[in-house]
């Protein structure tokens, strides 16, 4: 992987992650239609710590007080029960899935999962999953609400997102917009929920890069910092869209995308297990 190569996964990434349309799906699809090839799992596990340090910069505050009485909980029963000490047991709870189904299927996950039919299919699905929810969804809950059972349930579909084009956020919102959380709410727990399961991910891939077939350190870098500074603004921006609009523009962009790549496959434009056909 280049460096020029690197500044452009590094933006695709950093302008998708926080977005329902699947960045890993983004940076298959961008990487086959230049001809670069897959960036591979590895990768895309390391650039998203850059853009997961974005919402550890952005929600710094609740995050500190989810921390702060966590802790407080784990040596004072009483403590238990305040708001913030809850969120944190059941972010906890909540990655219990995408761990467990990351370890079974990391083999899938690096090379089955990565067929762009497949990334086609999970792109317009999950779009239509995802429109039926922000209609349906009753979103009169806050994250005040939440339950073991509802933990479970964000924690199951953010695991979906370990097929590319489920997308992270995308899949968690559903969830949540099912289990009639607001829109604000649900997408403010996809971004807390994902922490764990991000920095494990990158963590756990890091010896993967600078090896093999795998990126070079220095191009991982570049990539994961510009990440982590195009994600900071996105995810300003998509905070404030979501307090007066729906995810509709997200399911249309997500249905186009994923026809379009289907027909580009269809018609060999496009090699579904590597990039652009010869």
């Amino acid at each position: 992987m280049g460096w020029f190569e690197a500044l452009v996964l590094g933006l695709v990434q950093g302008l998708t992650e926080f977005l329902p349309i699947s960045s890993s799906a983004h940076l298959r699809i961008t990487a086959a239609l230049a001809g670069w090839g897959d960036p591979g799992a590895a990768f895309t596990a390391v650039t998203q710590i850059g853009t997961e340090l974005a919402v550890i910069l952005y929600f710094s505050k609740k995050i500190g007080k989810i921390l702060t009485a966590w802790w407080r909980s784990l040596h004072r029963r009483e403590a238990r029960h305040e708001p913030d000490a809850r969120l944190g047991w059941l972010i906890i709870v909540g990655s219990i899935p995408i761990v467990v189904l990351g370890l079974l299927f990391q083999d899938a996950i690096d090379h089955a999962f990565r067929d762009l039919r497949l990334t086609a299919t999970m792109l317009i699905g999950f779009g239509i999953l995802l429109l039926i929810a922000d209609r349906v969804g009753r979103q009169y809950r806050t994250l005040d609400h939440l339950t073991v059972p509802h933990g479970l349930g964000y924690g199951l579909a953010q695991a979906m997102a370990l097929i590319p084009g489920v997308s992270r956020s995308g899949g968690t919102v559903t969830a949540g917009l099912f289990l009639g959380y607001t829109r604000a709410e649900a997408t403010e727990y996809a971004f807390l929920l994902a922490l764990p399961a991000v920095f494990g991910s990158g963590l756990y891939k890091l010896t993967d890069i600078g090896g093999g077939d795998s990126p070079q350190w220095g191009p991982t870098i570049l990539a994961t910092l510009v990440a982590f500074g195009v994600g900071y603004a996105v995810i300003a921006w998509l905070m404030n869209f979501i307090k007066t609009k729906s995810y509709v523009p997200f399911v249309v962009y997500r249905i186009v995308l994923g026809v379009l790549l289907i027909v580009l496959v269809a018609t060999g434009v496009l090699d579904p297990d590597a990039g652009p056909a010869m």
